[in-house]
């Protein structure tokens, strides 16, 4: 009778423990402070490759570096195993205490959940590699699977079926990167040319310039639907400038074989472009700028001293900026491009300046919204390149997992991915 009773209640014991909330093993934590982080890159590919399997993921801003946090599944910690990224295993009572401290009023932090990967395209020819260009370095390094497209797939109304566009350092003012004075003589340049005219004759124009203006307002027209747009060095400010010039000729003759309308500069309408108003354009073919938007030939900053600060957003009324900010550093060092960053005074006043280096009085990481959309201009080349020429080898991510100067590109990947909250009034 008595080991009846004693295994009757043991059965009982039993199927109360079932019954219990599992509070252990509950939550995957994927840290991304300095300290407890090996490669912060390969982390955000984990982060998208969780999305893709259908798994919600906290992006917990201002925690620990802008830390992950998802549901335990067995492909994610392999995952995370498998690319070296450090992480933790918390039950949900030991992750509910992280949400409490987020969420406290007196901690700037908040939650964003990211809930659906974001479809990627590069603006980008056929003949350039991965890793002539940051982004696409990035993405290859940390495992994000984007889509090459060109003026054919933009002029076709392509970029509907994309959340999110970089470009590639482009020149969309048709003046070929103003590399005409140092390399016209050199085969890469030669060939660039040529297959920038046919591009343009295939499509109908008379000229690149008004080949790349048609692009430009293709992508003007994506962000206004609700597009993510991001550009780095020379794609900035050439973009801008090719929608302000749609007006007039700014091409001198190496160009497009024939000179700069007199009046350009005159016929410039600041209210077609993004980020940038009342600049002065340098329409001289034997200078390598398009404008004094660009600060790189005023700017007197030894490399040693070269760093740009990130502004501190208020998360929980701020959470876009926030969001773009994640790092785990606010100080990073500086890059140099064709474009390496953005003199203040040429900004508009709606444009928010998320990275600045004040002794310079220049803006590096600069955001904005156009029309339902947004996009996000960041100045330089390669942020683990400091002053990246034609033809040296390509940076090496794996030496650089840790990079916050990519981090930046990074969390605008992941951007679009976010649950859109109500703005904060």
């Amino acid at each position: 009778m008595m080991r009846k009773t004693i295994l009757h209640y043991a059965s009982l014991f039993l199927l109360c423990f079932a019954t219990l909330p599992q509070t252990f093993a509950a939550k995957i934590f994927i840290p991304m402070d300095a300290d407890n982080q090996g490669n912060h890159l390969k982390a955000y590919g984990v982060a998208y490759a969780a999305l893709t399997k259908g798994l919600e993921v906290d992006w917990l801003l201002n925690y620990q570096g802008g830390s992950f946090g998802l549901d335990q599944v067995e492909s994610i910690e392999r995952l995370c195993k498998l690319r070296g990224v450090d992480y933790q295993v918390m039950s949900d009572a030991q992750y509910a205490g992280v949400i409490t401290k987020i969420m406290n009023p007196d901690f700037n932090g908040d939650i964003i959940k990211l809930e659906k990967p974001p479809r990627i395209a590069v603006y980008t020819p056929d003949n350039k590699q991965p890793w002539d260009d940051a982004v696409t370095l990035v993405l290859t390094y940390a495992e994000i699977p984007y889509d090459k497209i060109y003026d054919d797939e933009v002029l076709s109304d392509k970029l509907h079926d994309y959340d999110w566009l970089h470009l590639h350092h482009e020149d969309f003012t048709g003046q070929y990167s103003k590399f005409w004075q140092p390399y016209r003589n050199t085969n890469w340049y030669q060939e660039d040319v040529r297959l920038s005219e046919a591009m343009a004759k295939k499509h109908g124009f008379k000229k690149v310039s008004q080949l790349k203006l048609a692009v430009a307002k293709k992508i003007r027209d994506f962000v206004a639907g609700g597009g993510y747009l991001f550009a780095m060095c020379s794609a900035t400010d050439s973009y801008d400038i090719a929608l302000a010039a749609q007006n007039t000729d700014i091409c001198d003759v190496p160009f497009d074989g024939d000179p700069v309308a007199p009046d350009a500069q005159q016929k410039l309408d600041y209210s077609q472009d993004f980020a940038f108003k009342d600049y002065i354009l340098h329409t001289n073919p034997y200078d390598n700028e398009y404008s004094n938007i660009d600060n790189t030939h005023l700017r007197q900053v030894p490399m040693e001293n070269d760093y740009f600060t990130l502004f501190t957003f208020s998360a929980k009324f701020d959470p876009v900026p926030t969001m773009l900010c994640q790092n785990h550093t606010t100080t990073i060092k500086g890059f140099m491009g064709l474009t390496t960053s953005f003199r203040k005074e040429t900004l508009k006043t709606n444009v928010l300046v998320m990275g600045d280096y004040k002794p310079a009085n220049e803006a590096k990481y600069i955001h904005g919204e156009y029309g339902k959309g947004t996009w996000t201009f960041y100045g330089g080349h390669d942020p683990e390149d400091y002053q990246h020429v034609i033809g040296d080898p390509p940076t090496e991510l794996s030496t650089h997992p840790t990079s916050p100067g990519y981090r930046l590109i990074l969390n605008n990947i992941l951007f679009p991915a976010a649950k859109k909250k109500p703005r904060k009034t």
